[in-house]
């Protein structure tokens, strides 16, 4: 193809007021994340600063040598992930007169800093997270991209600043270590997962998504780069105008992320989203390699079947994976690894093992992503989308619900989701709609002393630039919080740290951040309609899928089985985690009430899968940890 594009490990240390970098910790960092590129490394050194980089090669692999430096020697540039729209800025800026030495889509970025600046960050269309140094300013810029496919932490202590792609380079790169942060783990327990900045250390973050960070005359700024506006646009398209811009946006988005030397697979749900991405894929070659992951006849959710029968009818190479509970209880531990900081996303254990699987033969898969979040197809969406018919309802109404839900056993997620619709506050209203517990319940767990006041409204100052757009359509406020934070944060984390142990670039063609763009601005009516979740996702996919496809019932990734396997689990070895009396845990939280959450959930009187899924992970975690 005459292009290169690299999956890779960046990582690197400043001086903030001079110095030398060690290049034992500058290789120690780099080796810390060499799974993330097994096929090459390299360093580069100037004065204060030291960058390493490990790479798996996707495309043209002796076309771009990273860490990349200008012909002058001025600037240089790594970049983790891909850019799409390559191709098109290096036309445009040959025809300003910058001379190309490789056919790397990196070195984009290095003559796009040289001609625009920080500016080079709203032309690029892709998944990174990136570095440019300018040693003729002393000026260090980091960034990640607009839906935070990729991601980068780091560290600033004294007088120097750590970042790297994973938190092991960044906790390498000194020899203390950071605390782990109480704060943190609290919003683990309520949410599933550490917004950022945060991290579950203490001084340690990551950037968010659409953020960059620079470092000039030994100071840090951070701030964002991109954001979306969420007003509704005019004139108001009509279902066929918007079904057919989003299809043209979607089919854009396949076709740029196609682009690679090598095989691009794909990991294939039961569900529309995927199976669309197989159509559109089909468009450009057929036979394609997909992946499913599932848990046999015994259980109804399964997605097995559907996946099989939407590969037959486009033709692909279909491998099935199979689960089942030992294999679900003996790989936990390394999925923990992988994911580095608490995540308790249902998934995870099953996406560990299909990219194990798909990345024995390939290097590259699409994964369908998106459309749930972007355009309204969780349940949660149908409370917010609604929110406002209930607030209206009279107080007896009220108050009569509340009491048939709470003789409910299994109905604590809807019997809070209505209390959560109560509040006045728009973002206190989202961040109880997306709490596992109330926050009271939460807060409990912890023993005295160990949470300051106030922890668990910590989230809020993650989100405090979001508050401008908390206003207007709910339920595109809500989505925009999920762009922000739990898209990134859990699900695309444990994509991309997955994906990475198995050296398997995941791409995500539906966060192209023109369909996020396009679909925020779409009105709510479009996206949950008479109860109808995904109303114009599902409509235009009848333009591409046999109709039985498109009927298909939503099935909850992954939720049914864990539960099951994990009540079962809780009588064996995951339940003496949470029971022994020396977990380290309990150097946080109290026994007592954690206990008591696993007696209900065992006895089957109330449903606490979730929350007992989040406290084996962190009790997992802090094993691995300590």
């Amino acid at each position: 193809m005459g292009e290169t594009g690299l999956m890779c490990g960046i990582t690197g240390i400043l001086r903030l007021r001079g110095g030398v970098v060690s290049p034992d910790r500058l290789t120690a960092m780099a080796r810390a994340i060499a799974h993330r590129g097994p096929d090459d490394e390299g360093f580069h050194a100037d004065g204060p600063l030291g960058f390493g980089f490990r790479r798996l090669s996707i495309m043209d692999p002796a076309g771009g040598p990273q860490p990349m430096t200008s012909a002058d020697g001025r600037l240089t540039v790594m970049v983790n992930g891909e850019i799409y729209n390559f191709p098109e800025l290096r036309s445009e800026l040959e025809g300003y007169g910058h001379v190309f030495r490789t056919r790397s889509d990196s070195e984009v970025v290095l003559h796009g800093y040289r001609e625009w600046g920080d500016g080079i960050l709203d032309r690029l269309n892709g998944m990174f997270a990136l570095a440019v140094w300018d040693s003729a300013e002393e000026r260090l810029l980091l960034a990640r991209d607009r839906a935070g496919v990729k991601f980068l932490y780091y560290r600033v202590v004294g007088d120097e600043l750590v970042f790297g792609s994973e938190l092991r380079a960044v906790l390498a790169g000194r020899p203390d270590r950071p605390a782990i942060d109480p704060v943190a783990m609290n919003l683990f327990l309520r949410y599933r997962y550490v917004p950022s900045p945060l991290t579950v250390y203490k001084g340690v973050h990551k950037l968010a998504s659409g953020t960059r960070l620079v470092v000039k005359g030994g100071k840090v700024d951070v701030r964002r780069y991109w954001d979306f506006d969420l007003s509704s646009a005019e004139p108001e398209p009509t279902p066929e105008e918007a079904a057919e811009r989003l299809l043209e946006l979607y089919a854009t988005a396949t076709r740029r992320q196609l682009m690679s030397d090598v095989p691009v697979g794909l990991l294939l749900s039961g569900g529309v989203d995927s199976a669309l991405l197989l159509a559109l894929m089909s468009e450009h070659g057929t036979g394609r390699q997909t992946y499913t992951v599932g848990y046999g006849d015994s259980y109804a959710g399964d997605e097995l079947a559907d996946a099989a029968a939407t590969a037959r009818y486009f033709g692909a190479s279909h491998t099935e994976v199979r689960l089942n509970r030992f294999a679900f209880e003996t790989v936990l531990s390394e999925v923990i690894d992988s994911l580095e900081e608490p995540i308790a996303t249902a998934s995870m254990v099953a996406l560990h093992h299909v990219c194990a699987r798909a990345g024995q033969d390939l290097k590259v898969a699409l994964i369908g992503q998106g459309p749930d979040e972007l355009l309204g197809g969780y349940q949660r969406h149908l409370g917010v989308r609604y929110g406002s018919a209930w607030r209206s309802l009279p107080a007896p109404v009220q108050s009569v619900t509340r009491s048939v839900l709470g003789r409910a056993h299994r109905a604590e997620a809807l019997h809070r989701g209505l209390f959560a619709l109560d509040d006045a506050d728009p973002m206190r209203r989202f961040q109880q709609v997306f709490s596992l517990l109330p926050g009271s319940a939460v807060d409990g767990l912890f023993a005295d002393d160990v949470l300051p006041p106030g922890a668990g409204d910590a989230i809020l100052d993650c989100w405090a630039d979001s508050a401008v757009h908390m206003g207007g359509d709910e339920l595109a406020a809500f989505q925009y919080l999920e762009v922000r934070s739990s898209l990134p944060d859990e699900l695309l984390l444990a994509a991309d740290k997955i994906g990475m142990r198995h050296s398997l670039e995941l791409r995500v063609p539906y966060l192209d951040h023109e369909i996020i763009e396009y679909a925020a601005r779409l009105p709510a009516s479009l996206k949950v309609r008479r109860g109808t979740r995904k109303w114009l996702h599902k409509r235009l996919c009848r333009q591409y899928l046999p109709p039985e496809m498109v009927r298909r019932p939503k099935r909850a990734f992954a939720d049914d089985v864990v539960d099951r396997w994990f009540r079962e689990s809780l009588s064996g070895k995951l339940g003496k985690m949470l029971l022994a009396d020396d977990a380290p845990l309990y150097s946080f939280l109290r026994p007592e009430p954690v206990r008591q959450l696993v007696t209900e959930h065992q006895s089957g009187h109330r449903d606490h899968h979730k929350i007992i899924f989040s406290l084996v992970v962190l009790e997992e975690w802090l094993r691995a940890s300590s």
